[in-house]
């Protein structure tokens, strides 16, 4: 027993042979950004960002086809936008981590180095992104945080924190695009290539951030490691909160870009444009975007003149989804004791 057990225990991968194996995938898989992923294309309005089973869009049984389509693609934006942003404070925690390895275990530099420079590239990349869908989707559209606001919040807790945040993200980007983008033939080819290539080099970071987090883990006594569990849910807890915010926001412009649409439908018909003026497709979306407030008494009305193809009890069912939706998310987080936002720049986003 005693000699399987020695043998199992010679067989085990020490951390710096994983520091070296990230090390020698990194080198493999390298890619660029236009020349292996971008090469010349732009996004083509008729294909989905993200794929249903991340939309959840047939949650939402009363848009047709294209509207799906408008959904996923702009949730696609944000999606890429979060983790342009989520990279901002992932580089400037590894650059911090890695002067721990200068004087030190040179493998294990070189491979946070390799993992700086990358996170570097994808910033860029998702900057690309982002510029490529203004061309292509209509305007209007907004992605409120701040990268370096939230970074700046988010460097501010401890080093264990980041690092199990960031390993949780890690994680994340492996799940859906194994599960949910990689078998999807419908999405676009350009999104879907985006994701296959970062994909490819945070699957070394993973590793990476795990061996930092458990070398930062055995070195904290128990009250460290408690009071680095309560900055972890704070971490959670303002992000969740920044989510929702920009849901909401992401919620307005889809729902502005639908009363457009459908005014558009109506000229094509040759129906009146009389039905749509200004006043009457702020009340559009603000039946969408506060449900509650004094102002939308009637709303369902206001929402089936707005859109006459729409039956006024349709209407009525989307105010009430919205609404719904609405007061399950501001229960989450008042059980959870986050009532609001932890990020400034979102305290007034209604």
């Amino acid at each position: 027993m005693e000699a399987v057990q020695h043998e199992s225990q010679s067989r085990k991968i020490t951390p710096q042979q994983r520091y070296a194996k990230c090390i020698e995938v990194s080198r493999r898989i390298r890619w660029d950004i236009d020349r292996d992923v971008l090469r010349g294309r732009h996004f083509d309005p008729a294909h989905k960002f993200m794929p249903d089973g991340l939309s959840e869009v047939h949650r939402l049984p009363f848009l047709d086809a294209r509207e799906r389509r408008l959904m996923s693609q702009v949730q696609g934006r944000t999606y890429a936008n979060m983790f342009g942003m989520i990279e901002r404070f992932v580089g400037a925690k590894m650059l911090e981590v890695g002067r721990d390895h200068a004087l030190g275990d040179q493998t294990a530099l070189e491979a946070i180095v390799r993992f700086t420079d990358e996170e570097l590239k994808h910033q860029e990349l998702f900057r690309r992104v982002e510029a490529l869908a203004a061309q292509t989707l209509p305007p209007g559209y907004r992605f409120i945080a701040q990268a370096d606001e939230v970074a700046a919040f988010v460097l501010g807790k401890s080093t264990w924190s980041i690092l199990a945040l960031t390993c949780c993200v890690e994680i994340v980007t492996q799940v859906h695009y194994r599960q949910s983008m990689e078998s999807d033939a419908s999405l676009s080819p350009l999104f879907k290539d985006i994701f296959l290539f970062h994909w490819k080099e945070e699957s070394q970071h993973a590793i990476i951030d795990e061996l930092e987090w458990m070398r930062e883990d055995a070195r904290l006594e128990d009250d460290a490691r408690d009071a680095a569990i309560g900055d972890l849910i704070e971490l959670v807890a303002a992000i969740d909160g920044m989510m929702q915010a920009q849901a909401a926001a992401d919620a307005h412009y889809f729902v502005s870009q639908r009363c457009v649409s459908v005014a558009v439908h109506h000229l094509g018909r040759g129906r009146s444009t009389a039905r749509f003026p200004p006043t009457k497709r702020r009340a559009c979306m603000r039946d969408w975007s506060h449900p509650d407030e004094p102002h939308q008494r009637g709303a369902g009305r206001t929402h089936g003149r707005c859109a006459r193809a729409d039956p006024t009890p349709r209407a009525r069912k989307r105010t009430r989804y919205a609404r719904v939706t609405r007061d399950a998310c501001r229960m989450k987080r008042e059980k959870a004791g986050c009532s609001r936002p932890a990020f400034s720049f979102l305290e007034s986003y209604p």
